[in-house]
């Protein structure tokens, strides 16, 4: 038996060839060793560990799983911001892209380097003194969250950073031989990259996922983005992911000037960098690895949505600085969507929660943007008609943006005989009730309320996050409950306890072929949660219960307006129309709504049950400064969510409406902002970026024009 300090020798140096050979197999996918060697080698630094306790450290290769599993991740600020990236959607945008750099610049002569955008999950990871202290998500840009505990389960992300890629020694100081690389201080460093899971591995899950009854994953970046974040480190480790890193948040520590030095500099440091990085001196070299890429996407063993090209200078691109959502020296070269054929089967008519029927094109499965996909929604009769498919079709489908399925339309000339052009059915396929299709309107309804189809939808919508806010009740559940019989109306969410809902046979089978059921755990929590939503502010509730029209804004005013579910009930049309944000249309929508018996009988029963119909009475706490003004708040913001912005401005006594008008005061802008910032500027209304907002939100006073 060793004593302490030849057992501390031994497991520094157990510790290093475990690493050599993890770097190996892992990240250069060259292993030296059988995995029968390499296990000894775990072992028996595990029986040392094991021995001497004290022994023990973080970054220890037998700490890799073992973490106990964590109820909540903890929100992980970067040290410098995540930003996005803008996209070139074709090669004209992505030359206008190098036009605008030639032109800040005042040269042509500038260097880029191009890599594959992987199509996995960003991940951050933080080394101090050498070694990983946290990995975090990228979340809002500026804080994410703490998943260290499964990060240290992915192979390929060193515990403890390589000697050879030490910074150099400060000028001046004595460490400055070979021999002393290993005791030159580490500088703290950030990382970035992508997380991501193999196609073979994705092929796997989802076999294993269908087999045990569970539910299979869209693609493989969904895949990725969940393994992180479970709650158990050994199932990450389950998952079989792997990381390409790219980029350091601060690469002046290091001595580094230019990204392709960070690259080489990340693969000495033991990270797994993609070997498809070229460094071009032109376009055309970037547009020539551009067009190499869409060739090659497919033959890769992992999935790439395009081509990221950045200035290589460090100083070029500290000089081009960021927009408020990505930095001017780097672009993500888009694929084009990819398109398959296949032959389309079916239209069906799915059934909304309003009682709109949406066409729905079936048609046999085929692969396109790393996903296999079956369904696309026709949106409605008129854009059925537009393109004119029909079932037998062979139809072109795509994603559109690499995530939506789409139909783009028939292939000329494969039409079968006989093909017939398809209608509306005259019937609701759901409860067999009378189709309407309004005056202008683009969409038929069902118009039965107690439609089973619009009863799940209009469940779901209750339960969502945005109104009731019950957490934990999913499609998969509530659709349950409603096949099951448990649930008819939104008020049957109150009759449920944890001791029913434990025993809820979710529809799924074991591998024994026994009922896989809700259990204790979760149906306690479940529980906890229904009851809670019970005190959601009236806002919520009259938007939960899905009223034609009413958004969170209108929620908003008439729950201002009135008080109270009673006096709502009892209030004409004409009255409600009044108010500010309403008009006659929603006014007539709210009314027809509470002179349904049907619906009345539904808010006695959650009366009965203990849910809170009358708002809150609170006085102004802050004066209403923005009394009078409405703001519209469009894009993401980095300090506040959106609900979070609107509430606080609401407090000082501002409007806040989901659309531009000419009536809007201010249009509060975030990352990538869309139509509304578009639309402001077309009608002339001050625009705010979030500083602004700030000011306003900190002070209470409106802006200065």
């Amino acid at each position: 038996m060793p004593d302490r300090g030849a057992a501390a020798a031994r497991v520094e140096s157990l510790r290093r060839e475990i690493e050599h050979h993890a770097h190996r197999y892992y990240v250069l996918d060259s292993p030296e060793v059988s995995d029968d060697a390499y296990d000894a080698l775990v072992r028996e630094l595990e029986g040392l560990e094991a021995r001497w306790p004290d022994l023990v450290t973080p970054d220890s290769p037998t700490r890799r799983v073992g973490a106990p599993p964590s109820e909540t991740f903890e929100p992980a600020r970067h040290a410098r911001r995540m930003y996005s990236l803008d996209n070139a959607m074709d090669f004209s945008e992505l030359d206008a892209w190098f036009d605008r750099i030639e032109k800040d610049l005042g040269r042509r002569d500038c260097a880029f380097v191009a890599e594959l955008k992987i199509d996995g999950s960003s991940l951050s990871l933080t080394y101090k003194e050498g070694r990983l202290t946290r990995a975090a998500t990228r979340g809002d840009g500026t804080t994410g969250e703490n998943i260290t505990a499964n990060v240290r389960a992915v192979r390929s992300v060193p515990l403890r950073l390589r000697d050879e890629a030490r910074p150099p020694a400060a000028q001046g100081a004595l460490l400055d031989t070979p021999e002393d690389d290993a005791h030159r201080p580490w500088p703290a460093i950030e990382v970035r990259g992508e997380v991501y899971m193999p196609k073979s591995s994705f092929a796997r899950l989802n076999a294993d996922q269908d087999e045990a009854g569970l539910p299979v994953f869209a693609n493989p970046r969904n895949a990725a983005a969940g393994a992180v974040r479970q709650k158990d480190p050994s199932v990450t480790a389950s998952r079989d992911l792997s990381t390409f890193m790219y980029q350091i948040a601060d690469p002046r520590p290091l001595a580094l000037s230019r990204q392709s030095e960070a690259l080489a500099w990340l693969a000495r440091a033991g990270f797994r960098v993609n070997p498809d990085i070229r460094l071009c001196a032109s376009r055309d070299e970037v547009r020539d690895f551009c067009e190499t890429a869409i060739e090659r996407r497919h033959d890769l063993p992992y999935e790439i949505d395009g081509v990221v090209v950045k200035v290589d200078s460090f100083a070029l691109q500290d000089g081009m600085g960021f927009t408020a959502r990505a930095p001017r020296w780097a672009m993500a070269f888009k694929f084009p969507p990819e398109e398959k054929t296949t032959v389309l089967r079916a239209i069906r008519v799915q059934v909304g929660r309003t009682g709109a029927l949406t066409p729905v094109a079936e048609f046999d499965p085929v692969l396109v943007a790393g996903s296999t996909i079956a369904r696309a929604t026709l949106h409605n009769e008129d854009e059925v008609r537009r393109k004119d498919v029909r079932v037998g079709d062979t139809v072109i489908v795509r994603k559109a943006g690499d995530v939506i399925p789409e139909v783009v339309g028939p292939v000329p000339g494969l039409r079968p005989e006989g093909a017939a052009e398809w209608t509306m059915p005259a019937t609701c396929p759901s409860c067999g009730g009378p189709i309407w299709r309004p005056a202008g309107e683009v969409a038929a309804r069902c118009t039965n309320v107690a439609c089973p189809a619009q009863r799940l939808e209009r469940l779901l919508h209750w339960a969502g996050r945005t109104a009731a806010d019950i957490d934990g009740l999913g499609y998969e559940i509530t659709a349950r409950l409603v096949e099951t019989g448990g649930l008819h109306d939104v008020a049957d969410f109150y009759r449920l306890d944890a001791e029913a809902l434990a025993t809820l046979d979710t529809g799924r089978l074991k591998k024994d072929g026994t009922p896989i059921v809700l259990g204790e755990t979760i149906a306690a929590k479940l529980a906890v949660s229904i009851e809670a939503s019970k005190t959601r502010p009236l806002p919520r509730l009259l938007y939960g219960f899905g009223i034609r029209h009413v958004g969170s804004t209108v929620a908003d005013a008439l729950a201002a307006a009135f008080g109270s579910i009673d006096a709502l009930v009892a209030t004409p049309a004409e009255s409600i129309a009044v108010v500010d944000g309403i008009g006659p249309v929603i006014a007539a929508s709210v009314r027809a709504f509470f002179d349904n018996p049907d619906n009345i009988v539904v808010v006695e029963k959650l009366r009965a049950a203990g849910v809170r119909l009358v708002e809150e009475q609170r006085g102004p706490t802050v004066p209403q400064t923005l009394a009078g003004l409405t703001f519209v708040l469009t894009g993401g913001l980095v300090k506040y969510s959106r609900d979070e912005a609107g509430a606080a401005l609401k407090a000082l006594g501002a409007k806040v409406s989901s659309s531009v008008s000419k009536k809007t005061s201010f249009v509060v802008v975030g990352e990538d902002p869309g139509s509304k910032h578009d639309r402001a500027l077309e009608l002339g209304v001050p625009v705010l970026d979030e500083a602004a907002l700030d000011r306003i939100l900190q002070t209470g006073e409106p802006p200065r024009s």
